[in-house]
């Protein structure tokens, strides 16, 4: 089962790897260069909960915290707005019955270059330390197997009580935007995780060096009318073998009207996702000013439909965003789609 601690082979252990559905709702998880792109707004703090395959003993559970603020930017310039970005981000992931996790804490800047009226380049970079667990005590090993039952009682031959490693990673990552008017902007964007290849192994003779993890994200935003924003998006990753691609959309659409008297609009979010050989992916939430609240599902369509009865994932995210000075106004230089 992939939720147990039992990929032991020789000298390593190997584990899971942080995984949200809702990635467009973790930025700088999905990439460092999104690290504060938010051009109408100065901060923005959030939060992600995951919980994989409720049905099996002992599911996978996720929760990340994040905050990235803007430094600079809405400067007095008729074609150009350029700003630093500066973010921290928590990550929080425990999975099998031996309380396989994973603690990870990154801090990231990003530059946001607007070159042209309608073109701006984003660098990011994002450093991190992580640390992963284990408890041995809570693993069951064929050596214990009394012909009957696992006996914890019989020596494993393994370690005992919890087992912890650490290792620091890096990753550099890019986006291109294009916004040629207000009802239409689109964004690519790369990172390469674990760009430094650290060493991960609970065993002090350990040689598991983790591979590269590139991702690639093109997100596009379409303003069809007066109160319709239409966000289709892809997303691609893939790591020692192992690949990832989810294709779809969200539909945005005003449920109150937006007036001078009342100026806070409320937005419903509506979405479906595929994630290739693997789930369906419903999306609903809802936006009132700066605070927004997603959650989705996750629908098993693969070959563990059959073991999980279908049962896939329930993720939420809140996400809210501000302004320091709500009085001050913003000289608009970057143009994306909006209701207002």
């Amino acid at each position: 089962m992939m939720g147990m601690v039992a990929i032991l082979t020789g000298s390593r252990v190997a584990g899971q790897s942080m995984h949200f559905s809702q990635y467009y709702n973790a930025p700088m998880l999905l990439n460092p260069a999104n690290t504060a792109l938010m051009p109408d707004d100065d901060f923005r703090v959030g939060l992600n909960y995951r919980n994989q395959w409720a049905v099996v003993p002992v599911p996978y559970n996720t929760f990340s915290a994040f905050g990235d603020i803007k430094v600079g930017g809405n400067k007095n310039n008729e074609n150009h707005n350029n700003w630093l970005g500066i973010g921290l981000a928590f990550f929080d992931d425990k999975a099998g019955d031996g309380n396989l996790s994973l603690t990870d804490i990154q801090a990231s800047l990003a530059y946001h270059l607007q070159l042209s009226k309608t073109f701006m380049v984003s660098l990011g970079f994002s450093a991190g330390y992580v640390e992963r667990s284990v408890d041995y005590d809570k693993i069951t090993f064929d050596s214990q197997w009394d012909g009957l039952t696992f006996n914890s009682n019989i020596p494993n031959n393994e370690k005992i009580g919890i087992i912890k490693t650490s290792y620091y990673t890096a990753a550099p990552g890019i986006n291109f935007s294009y916004f040629p008017n207000d009802n239409i902007y689109v964004k690519l964007g790369g990172c390469v995780d674990n760009i430094n290849k650290p060493t991960e192994s609970f065993y002090s003779t350990g040689k598991n060096t983790l591979d590269y993890r590139p991702i690639v994200n093109l997100d596009m935003i379409f303003k069809t009318g007066p109160v319709l924003i239409v966000n289709p998006s892809i997303y691609y990753t893939q790591q020692s073998g192992a690949q990832e691609l989810v294709a779809g959309a969200q539909f945005r659409t005003v449920l109150t009207n937006t007036n001078q008297l009342n100026p806070m609009i409320t937005q419903l979010i509506l979405g479906a996702y595929d994630r290739l050989n693997d789930a369906v992916i419903g999306v609903a939430g809802v936006q009132v000013g700066g605070i927004q609240f997603t959650v989705s599902y996750d629908f098993t369509m693969s070959a563990l439909a059959p073991y999980n009865a279908s049962y896939g994932a329930l993720e939420f995210s809140l996400i809210y965003t501000g302004k320091f000075d709500k009085n001050k106004g913003v000289k608009k230089t970057y143009n994306c789609p909006r209701f207002f």
